[in-house]
């Protein structure tokens, strides 16, 4: 049984469809981010940069338990461990590692910043927003040619590429301006978000975010730890 460690943000649930698609039996803990568990010693523990999602497999490589942080690094040790979704070698492997790196680099930490001044940030932050907005298309503009000549980021094969950037793609803030846009990617979007382990991974990060408290009702001392702002921020 794999152990989670999480709540329902997109980077997080890049790990649930993972855990769905290879069948993998595990189980959640809920992480409230909002009132700060993430910096509590026990969590730091596990990762010491104080993030989600966090892993704990009991049975890793030869057997010895293994944790582990990073969305990304957690994909491409689920998909070795069970030998799939991910070409063992040639263009496969490396296409699918490519398009995943353009997720990780691109995608949502544009995407993490662009929410982050649409709903933080205070007024008058016009240039931020523009550009963050900006990189954000751009990427999706990227990702829509890429669909136009593949059926999958990696080509004719669903992989932890797609699993990655399927959460961010769906998000409340971009869902109308990206489907607006790119035809392509609203056709891989619709025909990815029908796979049911997509459902019933969405499904289980919706039911997590019901479990932990909301930014917009924790004390704002609470927030600006969350957000490393104000007695937070490093100078």
């Amino acid at each position: 049984m794999i152990e989670l460690y999480g709540m329902g943000s997109p980077n997080v649930a890049k790990v649930y469809i993972a855990l769905e698609e290879m069948a993998l039996p595990y189980r959640v803990h809920p992480v409230d981010v909002f009132t700060g568990e993430q910096f509590t010693d026990g969590f730091r523990a596990l990762n010491p940069n104080s993030k989600v999602p966090v892993i704990v497999d009991p049975e890793g490589p030869d057997g010895a338990p293994c944790t582990l942080f990073e969305s990304g690094a957690i994909l491409i040790y689920l998909a070795e461990k069970t030998g799939s979704f991910l070409a063992t070698g040639g263009t496969g492997r490396i296409a699918a590692l490519q398009w995943l790196m353009v997720q990780l680099t691109g995608q949502g930490p544009m995407s993490g910043q662009m929410v982050h001044f649409t709903r933080f940030a205070p007024p008058d932050n016009d240039y931020a927003y523009a550009r963050y907005r900006t990189q954000v298309l751009t990427v999706y503009r990227n990702l829509d040619d890429r669909l136009a000549e593949n059926r999958f980021l990696a080509g004719d094969d669903y992989t932890i590429a797609d699993m990655a950037t399927f959460p961010w793609s769906r998000h409340d803030i971009f869902r109308e301006m990206v489907d607006a846009r790119y035809p392509h990617l609203r056709r891989w979007a619709g025909e990815v978000g029908e796979r049911p382990a997509i459902v019933r991974a969405m499904a289980a990060a919706a039911e997590v975010r019901t479990q932990i408290s909301s930014a917009d009702t924790v004390p704002a001392a609470a927030l600006d730890r969350f957000l490393a702002r104000g007695e937070h921020a490093i100078g």
